[in-house]
C-alpha cells in the first residue's frame, strides 16, 4: 500500500518529535507523518544520574503517544528503506510512504557486537553501561556493591551520543567510592580513544584539574576492542601504535562504538562515513533538496546532544517551510552544543560551544567552575524543559 504525506519524519526521538511539533505549530494544516515503532519515549541524558543511584530508571520513560503532536499521523512501523530518488520511505511491513519533504531523525546505533567477547555479558560480572535502558540499572548495582579494585571507564573511537557521558559517571563513581570508604583501595582508570579529556580547550583546561584532584588515571588513544569476562580483563588497542593493553577490572563501564542506523548507511542519503549528508548550516541534504536531517544520524560536525538538537530543530523547520513556500530562509545553525559535565554529586561544569570550539555560554558567570546550581539545572530543570518545552515545539 502506498500513501502520501506532505512531510514524513522518520524517527520519533528528540529530533523527530521536536521538528514535528514545530511544523504543526507553525502550520496546523500541514500533513505531517511520524514513523516510529516504539511505544516509549526516553529522556536519555538522565541515565548518568540513574547509573549513579540518584534517580530511578522509570523517570526517564514516558508513553510515546503523549508526545505525538496533535494532528500529526503516527505510523507505528519501522522505516526499512529510504529511496530519495523516488521520494519514498519503505516501511518494515512493505508499505510505502510518498513525501514532498523528508526529515531523517533516526538517531544512532549502538554497535555492541564490535567489542569481542561482550555479547551476553553486559550487566554481569561488573560489566555495565549507562548507554541503554536495559543496562543502566546495572551501573548502580555494581557501583553500590563495589568494594575496591580497578574501575575502568571507556570511550570508543567512533562518534557517540553525549560525548561527556563516559566521564560523568566516572566522576560520580569516584565520589561514591570516597563516600563509602573504598577509594583508597581502588584505581579509577579512564581509557579513552580520544587524545584528551575534552575536545574543547576552554573546558579541557577546567577538567584536567578535576581529573588530577580525584587521582584518576588516564590512558588516552586507547580503544576497547575486547573483554574477557572469565578473567575480568579488558583489551585495548593503542591507536598510536604499540602492543595491546590488557587491564584487569572489577567494574567496567562500557561505552559501545556507535554508528548511523543501517537504514541510513545503505541509502543514497549517506556520506562516505554513513551519516545523512547535510549542509552544516541549513541541515538540508547536499544532493536531495527536499530532504533534511538533524541529530545523531546527521553529518552535522558537532557533539551529538539533545541541546544541539534544540538549536538545530528551529533552523531545519524554517528551511523546510521556506522550501515549501518557494522562498529562501536565512536561518542558520552555528554548531551550538551543550554538555552539562557532572563532576560529582551536586557539582557540574556547563560546557557550551559552537563549531569552532568557541564558548557560547548562556550565563554571565564562569561556567567552567563546578556549581550546584548547574547540577540542579541538569537534574531538575532540563528534564522539565525537555518534556514540556522541546517535545511540544516551544523551547
Amino acid at each position: 500500500m502506498r500513501t502520501h504525506h506532505a512531510v514524513v519524519v522518520v524517527g520519533g526521538g528528540t529530533g523527530g518529535i521536536s521538528v514535528a511539533a514545530r511544523l504543526r505549530a507553525a502550520d496546523p494544516t500541514l500533513d505531517v507523518a511520524i514513523v516510529e515503532p516504539s511505544p516509549w519515549h526516553y529522556y536519555q541524558p538522565i541515565w548518568t544520574l540513574v547509573g549513579a543511584g540518584v534517580f530511578d530508571r522509570d523517570i526517564s520513560r514516558r508513553p510515546q503517544a503523549d508526545y505525538i503532536p496533535a494532528g500529526a499521523t503516527w505510523i507505528r512501523q519501522r522505516g526499512a528503506e529510504l529511496r530519495p530518488e523516488a521520494n519514498l520511505v519503505v516501511l518494515a511491513n512493505g508499505d510505502e510512504l510518498e513525501y514532498e519533504q523528508l526529515v531523517v531523525a533516526m538517531g544512532i546505533e549502538l554497535d555492541w557486537a564490535a567489542i569481542d567477547g561482550l555479547d551476553g555479558h553486559l550487566g554481569e560480572g561488573g560489566i555495565c553501561s549507562n548507554y541503554a535502558w536495559d543496562s543502566v540499572e546495572s551501573t548502580w548495582k555494581f557501583l553500590r556493591d563495589f568494594r575496591g579494585g580497578n574501575a575502568v571507564f571507556t570511550f570508543p573511537s567512533t562518534p557517540i551520543k553525549c560525548a561527556g557521558a563516559p566521564q560523568k559517571i566516572m566522576y560520580l563513581a569516584d565520589d561514591w567510592m570516597r563516600k563509602t570508604g573504598v577509594r583508597d583501595r581502588s584505581r579509577v582508570i579512564y581509557a579513552s580513544a580520544t587524545p584528551a579529556i575534552f575536545g574543547v580547550k576552554h573546558y579541557r583546561e577546567a577538567l584536567e584539574p578535576v581529573v588530577q584532584r580525584k587521582g584518576i588515571e588516564t590512558l588516552f588513544r586507547h580503544d576497547l576492542v575486547a573483554v574477557r569476562p572469565a578473567a575480568k580483563e579488558a583489551v585495548f588497542k593503542q591507536l598510536d601504535g604499540g602492543d595491546e593493553v590488557v587491564l584487569r577490572y572489577d567494574l567496567l563501564h562500557v561505552v559501545p562504538p556507535q554508528r548511523a542506523p543501517e537504514v541510513v548507511r545503505r541509502s543514497a542519503l549517506a556520506n562516505a562515513a554513513g551519516w545523512v549528508d547535510v549542509d552544516k548550516h541549513t541541515t538540508r541534504h547536499v544532493r536531495y533538496p527536499n530532504v533534511f536531517s538533524l541529530g545523531d544520524n546527521s553529518s552535522l560536525p558537532t557533539s551529538r546532544t539533545g541541546a544541539a538538537i534544540r538549536k538545530q530543530a528551529p533552523v531545519l523547520v524554517a528551511q523546510l517551510l521556506a522550501t515549501r513556500d518557494g522562498t529562501a530562509s536565512t536561518a542558520s545553525y552555528d554548531g551550538y552544543a551543550s554538555c552539562p559535565l557532572v563532576t560529582g554529586y551536586g557539582k557540574l561544569i556547563l560546557a557550551e560551544f559552537d563549531y569552532d570550539g568557541n564558548p557560547a555560554e548562556s550565563f554571565g558567570f564562569d561556567q567552567r567552575r563546578e556549581r550546584y546550581s548547574m547540577y540542579a539545572m541538569k537534574a531538575y530543570a532540563l528534564p522539565e524543559m525537555y518534556w514540556n518545552g522541546m517535545l511540544r515545539g516551544r523551547a
